[in-house]
Formats: C-alpha cells, structure tokens, sequence
C-alpha cells in the first residue's frame, strides 16, 4: 500500500471550493493552506481555504485567470508561522481534467518565487498546485524546491460522502458498492479499529474479510476467559495463557489473508505511540465503551482529519412489580459517524464531562470511586460474561454499512440525514439523524503533529 503524498479535505471546505471555483463559468482561484503529518505519513490536511475573490481578479475568463499577488504573500506569512504547506487550486470549467501548458509556464512562474520567499525550514512535502473539473473532481502535484513536480496520489473529501479523487482518473465514478470493484478499493485503505473485544472483533473480522489493505488494532487488554463468548477468534488456549486482544485479532485474520498489513499496538488508546499509529488511517472504527476512550478518538479523528465511525450498545432493564425481580427494558444500539469539520462526539453529547471526570477519578483514585458502579452491557444487572455476541454483531455489521454507504454510496437518501443511526430491537425501531440535528462546535482542525499531540500535555513528546 505505498502511495505518494494524499491530500485530506473536509466536505464542508470541498463545497466551498466548488461554489467559489465552479461559480459562474469562468476559471476562479483559491489558496490552500495544509499541515503535513510527515515523517508519520506522507499526508498533507486542508487546514484553511482562502478563496480569490472574483472582483479582485484582473481577468476570469472561461480558459484564463490572473489575480493579485497580495494574496498569495499574505497566505505565505500565515503558513510560515504555523508550519504549514500551500497548495494554489484553481478551476477548469470547461472540464479538461489535466495541467494545461499555460498552468505549466505559470507554476514556472510562481512556485519557485514561493521557495525563495519562504523563511525557515520548508515543508517537507514542498508546496504545490491543482485544479478542479465539474462538479468537483481534483488532480494536484507538489514540487521539491529543485522545481521537480511530484503528482500527489490520492485526494480525498471527507464529507456526507468520503470521495477519493485518484491522481490516474480523478473523474472515475466510485466503485459499485458489494461488488469486486469494491474490494479492490479497499485494498487501497488503511482502517484502525480502537479497541478489539465486543464489537472490535466483529469489526476486525469485516474488515479483515472484506478486503481492506491494512488495519491497525489498538487495544492494550488481555484475553480472559470471560471474554470468549463474544470475541471473534478467539480460543480456550488464548485465554489460558493470557494473549494480547490485538494479536489474536491479527492472527485470526491473517489465516486467511496472509498478505494484509497488520500493526497490532497493545497500547491504550491514551498512549502517545497508539495515537500516531491511529494517524495513519484512512477511516478508524471506535469500538471502546468507555466516555475517555471515545474522547481520544473524537480529539484523533479531528487533529487527523480521518472519518470516524463510532458505535454503542445497552440493555437497559426495569423492576418488575412484586419479586424484585430484573427485567430488560429494550435492546439498544447507536452508530455515529463523525466527518473532519462537522459535529464531534462531544458535541453529540455521546459523552459529557461529568462522564470524563467520573472515568478519570475511578482511574487515578479508586477509593473515591468506589460508590459507583461500573455496570457493563447490562444496566441495572452487572454481568461477568454477557452473552452479547448477536448484539455486537448487529452493531459493528451497521457501522461497516454506514462506512460501504459513505464511500460507495447505495442508499436511496442522501448520506447527510444519517449522521446518526439509533436502533431499539425491543420496539422494533430504528431512527436516523441527521447532520442538521448536531451543531459543530468548531473542534480544531488539522492540528497534526503540534505539540503537545491533541493538545493532552500527557501525550506531549
């Protein structure tokens, strides 16, 4: 799976960049302002999106541009301060999806007066060009400060809809989704999955057999007997000696595919080491229970600019009249998938900090925690060994949807009214939100590698 540098942009910039380049028929400009994750991945995130304005421009026509340089010197001093790449985009609306020689003379122009006005150390990546077709397709490349151009492989838009505009056919339409195109798609993607028992196995064994071409497995835990029950893969050996959760997960999917690229991190999530192996990943799965676990991975997937796809199961019970006996209430399950830019987790209000600082006190100071009960599965009956695998089953099988549904699109709605799904099996239920439903609350974005990572001064180098 080696590639050359990707370009990670959220849907909500990508729309801006259409309505502003593809506006009115004539060629428009823009400036892209990106942070690289190098040396952890050849990637670089649209941090900031400064948009030409049209009046500004001496000439647009269909074929033509010229704008002024006050712009292009203005976006220098900001991306010198913050360490940050440019990347000018400008449109071809008549649709020729290649760099025209006139684009060619311009980079010749401009790119290198950008390496010779630059103070400090240069980006690693270089700085580049690009252009867009309608209705948004995009092929860029980067130049080293020599003037040798570089095309960058892969685009991809995180939005409503996760689109991946490859450099060979950025205009080729995605896959059919379930199809043998898909795989092969898959094959060119990088999936991390946080935390690997319940629903994180069942998760593993998809992704593994569907045909993704790495994983990365983050879970620090040990396999014990009570886990068999419901973890995928796993043996009586494996909880006789005490195995790592990940690596029986790695093992069980190389079995059969023994060609996929595996990094099993038996780390805890809050570990600096797991959080840049989770950098690398084209999409993560979050599939941990607890409020911190969540939190890291929401802080991951905006810093990194990854979709994130998180999924939760309970079974809330009542009293039942005379007895004191214990009755299950309904069945629940909930899948949120959270878009670079958009509504996080913590918007959502999955956890709050009343949650957080309950989970951090029954970590660092047990004693003071020790009146509250932490319940699993099963609220209201604490259970050693849930017997919860058709559930976990249900839930992970829906997140894996909700990813095919965002990247092969197959459903007869538009992907942004499922922004949340909520399932009841014991009602029979199930109900959607959309994006609409969750106010953003302007999480920071493309943060990368600044120190301290994820702004957490644990996780600091």
């Amino acid at each position: 799976m080696k590639h050359s540098y990707d370009l990670m942009i959220s849907g909500r910039d990508h729309q801006r960049l259409v309505t502003h380049l593809l506006g009115d028929g004539n060629e428009a400009a823009a400036i892209l302002l990106c942070r690289g994750l190098a040396p952890v991945r050849e990637k670089l995130m649209v941090q900031s999106v400064r948009l030409v304005p049209y009046e500004e421009c001496r000439s647009r026509q269909p074929d033509w541009i010229t704008w002024p340089g006050k712009h292009l010197s203005a976006a220098m001093d900001k991306a010198e301060d913050d360490g940050m790449a440019i990347i000018l985009i400008h449109s071809h609306p008549g649709g020729f999806p290649f760099f025209s020689e006139q684009d060619d003379r311009s980079d010749r122009e401009i790119i290198p007066g950008i390496f010779a006005g630059w103070s400090g150390p240069v980006p690693l990546s270089g700085h580049g060009s690009a252009i867009m077709t309608p209705p948004g397709a995009i092929r860029g490349r980067l130049y080293s400060s020599d003037g040798t151009a570089h095309p960058i492989g892969r685009i991809f838009v995180a939005g409503d809809d996760i689109q991946v505009f490859d450099h060979a056919d950025p205009e080729r339409p995605a896959p059919m989704p379930f199809g043998t195109e898909m795989t092969r798609a898959l094959g060119e993607l990088h999936a991390c999955i946080v935390g690997v028992s319940g629903t994180g196995s069942v998760m593993a064994e998809q992704a593994g057999r569907m045909g993704f071409g790495a994983l990365t497995l983050i879970d620090f835990d040990l396999l014990e007997h009570k886990n068999l029950n419901r973890i995928l893969g796993s043996s009586l050996e494996d909880a006789e000696r005490g195995a790592i959760k990940v690596e029986v997960a790695a093992k069980a999917a190389r079995r059969h595919r023994p060609e996929i690229e595996i990094n099993p991190v038996a780390k805890t999530i809050f570990d600096r080491s797991a959080v840049l192996a989770a950098a690398k990943a084209d999409v993560i799965f979050c599939c941990v229970d607890s409020a911190e676990g969540r939190h890291i991975c929401d802080l991951i997937a905006q810093a990194f600019m990854i979709p994130l796809i998180d999924m939760g199961v309970t079974i809330p019970t009542r009293k039942v009249r005379g007895g004191g006996r214990v009755a299950v209430a309904d069945v629940l399950g909930r899948i949120d998938y959270v878009q670079p830019g958009g509504a996080t987790l913590a918007d959502r209000l999955v956890f709050t900090s009343a949650s957080l600082r309950s989970e951090y006190l029954a970590r660092v100071d047990p004693e003071a925690y020790a009146n509250e009960v932490n319940e699993g599965y099963i609220r209201g009956a604490p259970q050693e060994a849930p017997s919860v695998l058709a559930l976990n089953m249900r839930a992970a099988s829906a997140a894996m949807l909700e990813f095919i549904a965002r990247m092969f699109p197959y459903r007869q709605e538009a992907n942004g009214s499922f922004a949340r799904t909520v399932f009841a099996l014991g009602e029979g239920e199930e109900e959607h939100f959309s994006e609409a439903n969750f106010e953003p609350s302007g999480a920071s974005l493309a943060t990368g590698l600044v120190e301290p990572l994820l702004g957490i001064p644990d996780l600091g180098a």
